[in-house]
């Protein structure tokens, strides 16, 4: 009996063994971005092998691997310090010269902006913003709209060192994606936020293709098509796909189920989220499934790499867990979450970059140098550096902004030229500004002025002068006259409004500045 006993111990320990190798075998090079104990993990690794082990009685065919993954707070972050559609939202009202929201716009983009940080939207603000957001992009073109949105997500994340928007993704979850589509499995993003964001945002970071992401919708029409009904209308090679200010569906809750029954027209066997919003999609797939089947959930308890409530969190990891859900802890389960190198400050910087702009009381005959002259209050409202603003036009359009900032980052070249180039060249994703002109509140200094030429500026149109800027106390004068001045560039350069300039030079003068 005991030698029994001990054969048996023997063969249990043998296959505890076996499963510890297959376990460490799974995570060798696939999941390197996980702590290796993840219960979640491990769980999902077992599910994987079992239904695609053909001898299986739980085996799955491939054609019935579908995978649905939500996108914020799930594959990436969404506490910098909202969710990124709502980020995108508020650059287009606050900070995109190529839009002119309206008062009402305008009031939204500050419920956005004063509610952000501490989380106190008001109710509905998920329809609130889908449906601000389908009028504050509408008449713009696919491609507008997808150009718009890879700009934004150039610029560094709000709260973080490190990392732009577009690199704000967990990067275990892209291994869980990935290992999925190793197994033949077919992952479809299924989000709350606008389908084409979600597109854009995506590409090349995930292997996901666009049919298979499902979002947030607005409905589309053909550039010539005015008020005829699509039926009514035949597209012609002169019609490109608009944006409309027409809400279809704000793809939460139960309308993610909706969505995936249409779209893909199959039963999920795996699914993932994080929030209240993934319930319905939750039990959509582990309800009444002829698979066996899982779910899901993200916790953000993480408060030292990333703006996660760890008492809140656990809080929701009771109540996934009584659901039947697997609960996945960003703080314990994930070894990195952004990358190594990506710091969390613990600062934002929201308020101010979606401040109101404040009134100047000076009017411009040129609205191109009334915004120049704007940017340049803004400027030395927040004591940033001198009075010197400029914008960049091109097809009658502001494509590019800026203000002197040569305080604000100890930056020598960062005048208000530059920092107008320099915006103009991003939105654009060129060096060359062939057929641009550029307003500027005082006449360029020698740097600026060849920074103009080198970007191809047909021309610079200027408010105050070299002289106005010395009596100011800047001392572009003294290095102008070692060019031997600038009578052969009479008609690159052209004086205009230098009397509204003035003004806000003396405004200027009479705050408390420094001189540099």
């Amino acid at each position: 009996m005991k030698r029994f006993a001990a054969v048996l111990m023997s063969l249990v320990m043998a296959c505890v063994l076996f499963a510890g190798a297959a376990t460490a075998e799974s995570f060798t090079g696939i999941f390197e971005e996980w702590n290796p104990d993840a219960p979640a993990l491990n769980a999902l690794i077992e599910y994987v092998e079992d239904v695609t082990d053909e001898d299986s009685p739980d085996y799955i065919p491939p054609v019935d691997r579908i995978a649905t993954f939500d996108m914020d707070g799930t594959l990436c972050g969404e506490l910098y310090p909202t969710y990124l559609e709502y980020y995108l939202l508020a650059r287009r009202i606050f900070a995109d010269p190529t839009y002119e929201p309206d008062e009402e716009m305008l009031e939204f983009g500050r419920i956005l902006r004063d509610h952000a940080l501490d989380k106190s939207f008001p109710d509905h603000m998920d329809l609130l913003h889908a449906e601000h957001a389908a009028k504050a992009y509408a008449g713009m073109t696919l491609a507008e709209f997808a150009e718009f949105v890879t700009q934004q997500l150039a610029r560094d994340v709000d709260g973080f060192e490190g990392m732009t928007y577009a690199g704000s993704f967990y990067l275990p979850m892209i291994e869980v994606v990935d290992y999925l589509e190793e197994n033949d499995f077919k992952v479809y993003v299924c989000s709350g936020s606008d389908r084409f964001i979600c597109r854009t945002f995506i590409e090349g970071m995930v292997d996901i293709p666009y049919e298979q992401i499902i979002g947030m919708d607005v409905a589309l029409e053909a550039t010539n098509q005015g008020d005829a009904d699509g039926l009514d209308y035949a597209y012609t090679g002169a019609d490109t796909l608009i944006r409309t200010d027409k809400l279809l569906i704000k793809n939460l809750k139960t309308n993610k189920v909706l969505q995936i029954a249409q779209e893909i027209g199959r039963q999920p066997v795996l699914s993932f989220g994080n929030s209240g919003g993934d319930t319905s999609m939750h039990n959509f797939t582990i309800c009444d499934n002829r698979y066996k089947s899982a779910a899901f959930m993200l916790i953000a308890d993480d408060e030292e790499r990333d703006y996660g409530n760890t008492e809140k969190a656990q809080g929701l990891r009771e109540k996934w867990e009584a659901a039947g859900y697997h609960v996945i802890s960003m703080k314990d389960d994930f070894r990195t979450i952004y990358g190594d190198d990506v710091k969390k400050t613990g600062t934002f910087h929201w308020l101010e970059e979606f401040a109101d702009r404040e009134e100047t009381g000076i009017t411009a005959d040129n609205p191109y140098m009334q915004s120049a002259i704007e940017e340049a209050y803004e400027g030395i409202t927040h004591q940033h550096g001198g009075p010197f603003g400029a914008v960049v036009v091109k097809d009658g359009k502001i494509i590019g902004q800026g203000h002197n900032q040569v305080l604000a980052d100890n930056d020598p070249t960062c005048h208000g030229e530059v920092s107008a180039i320099r915006d103009a060249c991003a939105n654009l994703e060129t060096y060359d500004l062939t057929g641009c002109e550029l307003y500027t509140t005082g006449e360029p200094c020698p740097m600026c002025l060849f920074a103009c030429m080198w970007a191809n500026i047909d021309r610079v149109y200027y408010g105050c002068t070299i002289e106005d800027n010395a009596l100011i106390g800047f001392r572009d004068e003294a290095f102008d006259n070692l060019l031997n001045g600038r009578e052969q560039l009479a008609d690159y350069l052209v004086c205009v409004d230098r009397d509204a300039c003035l003004e806000l030079f003396g405004l200027y003068k009479e705050m408390s500045h420094t001189l540099y």
